[in-house]
């Protein structure tokens, strides 16, 4: 054990060595905001001063919403005019509404049109400290409960978020077959995971095995049931804007939504996957002797509790997202006809029943190769 720790130790720097480096060459030409002669729009954390003038009234037909304007002393607090003191009108609405107070800090928009002229607006609330605040609660909680192994999942977390930011994104700009490169891409970060958390054993590689047939069929059904339903990218909110990108980047664009389905499904897909391959491991150590038949019939039957839950998370978690739009159906009085024929409301039903049936297919899938992983080779480590 001891002399394969160093083993291990490098094999897992040369692993992140690798993966720094892929990032940095991918990233290379990555489309940023350059300014033209010291002009154009940024976008800067400002402090308020003071609100000279306030101009708001409450109405209560909108949830009491404050509307109006306001006039604000702010100082610039980043960025190039960082110091500088400005005054700048604030105007509320029902939809445009950022209520601030004397030393509320905000998020501006600065528009620089001449050499140190530049007009300064309310963008946002600033809220960065309540996000790395949230991500520090989670990583908190996830210490205290999980202890180890909850630090090792959120590492787990980082490092697959930071893989489908900077390799994933960059690869689809680069006109890689999207389909392909997020299957690969998750069968890297899905391993990386789970070996953090399990380690290099025997249940590690079932669950890895598992979890990639189950987002597979996830990614079949959805990709079948699109082609014949006619459903593409093109129908979505943002096809618009992702179709302009078309003349600056060779982005093949049909591979976004099978992707999507697969991204979206992989995490509870790892969940049911870990939890079968764990258990059935648990059950060959505590029984040597059970053979293939039994033990995979004992992984199925573990795996039905759980893919029922995780079907209903998964189901209600794209019904969550929805909400809004579910309620704004429900207002109009839509019909079952007009509902289902709508584009929004196929294209969410697929991907949260693609998602459900990845689930469902992983738990035969994992329980398949981890019975015969545990049953091939008796006396190893599980």
């Amino acid at each position: 054990m001891k002399k394969s720790l160093p083993i291990k130790i490098a094999a897992v720097l040369v692993f992140l060595t690798l993966n720094c480096l892929l990032i940095f060459f991918l990233n290379k030409d990555k489309p940023k905001f350059e300014f033209k002669n010291g002009f154009g729009t940024e976008y800067e954390t400002a402090k308020v001063l003071s609100v000279t003038n306030d101009n708001t009234a409450i109405d209560e037909k909108t949830d009491n919403v404050k509307k109006g304007s306001m006039d604000l002393k702010l100082e610039i607090l980043s960025g190039r005019y960082k110091g500088d003191i400005c005054f700048v009108k604030n105007y509320l609405s029902a939809i445009y509404n950022v209520d601030v107070h004397e030393n509320d800090k905000v998020s501006v928009r600065i528009d620089t049109t001449a050499e140190g002229v530049y007009s300064v607006s309310i963008y946002n609330y600033n809220r960065i400290p309540l996000v790395l605040g949230l991500v520090a609660l989670f990583l908190l909680i996830l210490t205290i409960v999980g202890g180890k192994k909850g630090i090792m999942a959120f590492l787990g977390l980082v490092y697959t978020f930071v893989v489908i930011c900077f390799v994933l994104i960059p690869l689809a700009f680069k006109g890689a077959n999207l389909i392909w490169v997020t299957v690969a891409v998750l069968a890297v970060t899905t391993s990386f995971a789970f070996i953090l958390i399990g380690g290099f054993s025997k249940k590690t590689l079932a669950a890895v095995i598992g979890s990639m047939c189950g987002v597979l069929f996830a990614a079949l059904l959805g990709e079948m049931a699109a082609r014949v339903g006619s459903l593409t990218i093109y129908q979505t909110d943002e096809a618009e804007a992702l179709l302009l990108l078309l003349s600056s980047y060779p982005i093949k664009l049909r591979g976004l939504f099978t992707s999507a389905i697969l991204i979206s499904a992989i995490g509870a897909v790892m969940d049911v996957s870990m939890s079968v391959s764990s258990s059935m491991s648990e059950i060959a150590v505590l029984n040597p002797g059970i053979g293939f038949s039994k033990l995979f019939k004992s992984g199925l039957n573990i795996g039905r509790d759980a893919m029922g839950t995780m079907a209903n998370t998964l189901v209600l978690a794209y019904a969550g997202s929805s909400l809004n739009m579910m309620v704004l159906i429900y207002s109009y009085g839509v019909s079952l006809n007009q509902l289902l024929n709508t584009d929004f409301v196929a294209i969410e039903l697929i991907m949260a029943i693609s998602g459900s049936v990845g689930i469902i297919m992983t738990v035969p899938c994992v329980a398949l190769v981890a019975a015969k992983i545990f049953t091939g080779s008796k006396g190893s480590k599980h």
